[in-house]
């Protein structure tokens, strides 16, 4: 990445929060998941892609001279108006709303689609109506990469600890951290594919007079929804980052590589 793209990143609000994170452990993390999704990106340089889900819009930053044209869509209408401004200077980039993204002339009109740290939060529907759109939006023989957090196991364990220390820090807002009773936290550091706990459900206004309701990372387990993409999709490949070849006991993400069935 050069440097006007590099400042153009320092500005997004999870960039600075993760990415530029005084906690070397969180930055590392999060450093080495925009480095994982720019090597499954390379290979497929050139396609129609949709980053679902943008955020602050520092993947399509990170990937730009991979994808010059490329829509980062949001549900958040702040983000997308942040990123029409902060990255003004990168031609060829678009942010839209994900509501945006519906009608069928959207059908199938993306090569490769990239949602990432989005559908952990979901709620149930919203959930379903997510993987909906995704199977709607890629084209028949197009890629869709997902990437979520991996809440068991003994990840879990060492998240936890990173997030508490961060949160005596007072660094980002890790000081309003998830908590487990000991038997939640027990469940989900042996979980399986059927595990689950209560998921409190949050609730935000990010269009006025529209609230959202979503659910923070407490609970959320991947093997479940790995069940609930292969509905939809054919999964051809699972990677984990950072430390991939420990397959995900001591990764903070999960990589779904998937095909259109």
């Amino acid at each position: 990445m050069n440097l006007v793209n590099d400042q153009l990143v320092a500005g997004g609000a999870y960039a600075r929060k993760q990415l530029y994170c005084k906690d070397r452990i969180v930055a590392w993390s999060h450093g080495s998941r925009f480095q994982m999704a720019r090597r499954l990106a390379e290979p497929l340089a050139g396609a129609r892609l949709l980053d679902y889900g943008c955020g602050d819009g520092t993947f399509l930053a990170l990937v730009h001279d991979l994808f010059p044209e490329a829509v980062g869509a949001d549900l958040d209408p702040k983000q997308t108006a942040d990123c029409v401004h902060r990255f003004a200077p990168l031609s060829g980039l678009s942010f839209i709303l994900t509501e945006d993204l519906a009608g069928a002339d959207r059908d199938g009109s993306f090569d490769l689609i990239f949602c990432m740290e989005v559908i952990e939060h979901c709620i149930d529907d919203v959930r379903s109506q997510v993987l909906q759109d995704l199977r709607r939006l890629v084209s028949a023989d197009g890629t869709v990469i997902v990437s979520v957090p991996i809440e068991i196991g003994p990840s879990l364990l060492g998240k936890q600890l990173v997030r508490t220390i961060a949160g005596w820090r007072r660094l980002g807002d890790y000081q309003y951290r998830e908590k487990y009773t000991t038997r939640e936290l027990w469940k989900m550091v042996v979980a399986g594919a059927k595990t689950a706990i209560h998921r409190p459900v949050l609730r935000t206004e990010l269009i006025p007079g529209r609230p959202t309701f979503f659910h923070g990372h407490k609970g959320f387990n991947w093997r479940t929804l790995r069940l609930e993409l292969e509905e939809y999709f054919r999964v051809e490949q699972i990677l984990f980052s950072p430390l991939g070849w420990l397959r995900g006991f001591f990764s903070s993400q999960v990589w779904f590589i998937c095909k259109p069935r």
